[in-house]
């Protein structure tokens, strides 16, 4: 029961994150390098991927694969973050007034526990859980 309410509370996470995607697409576009074509194609796309993920994590027998997938997404994802603040891009705005490098300083950490999260409530507990049960 503790390793689905903390599937829960993330799958709550990717959907705000996910709705972003959709809000702040022009901001989001900016996070990537300009070789990178269809930005904003792939912003809409990575936005319904975060919401597959999300709802991957609260079926069972999905969860396994979709937490795996959540975390090589956590890690990808990470260079367009770090773009973003070398080049201080702010999403919600889509200009290039943002924090700049000290961002990192929260999003690098932020990553590290949403990825934690994941393998602690979708890999770790789940299997502790099931030999248990």
């Amino acid at each position: 029961m503790l390793s689905f309410a903390g599937r829960l509370a993330m799958t709550f996470m990717m959907i705000f994150s996910a709705v972003g995607h959709f809000v702040f697409t022009d901001g989001m576009a900016m996070m990537m390098p300009d070789f990178i074509p269809y930005r904003e194609g792939v912003v809409y796309f990575s936005g319904v991927l975060e919401i597959g993920f999300a709802l991957g994590l609260l079926i069972n027998r999905l969860n396994l694969v979709a937490s795996w997938t959540l975390i090589v997404f956590f890690i990808l994802v990470l260079p367009a973050n770090i773009y973003a603040s070398i080049h201080h891009i702010d999403l919600q705005t889509a200009t290039d007034s943002g924090y700049g490098i000290e961002y990192l300083w929260f999003r690098v950490p932020l990553q590290v526990v949403f990825i934690t999260w994941v393998y602690i409530f979708g890999i770790f507990l789940p299997k502790k859980e099931s030999k248990l049960g």
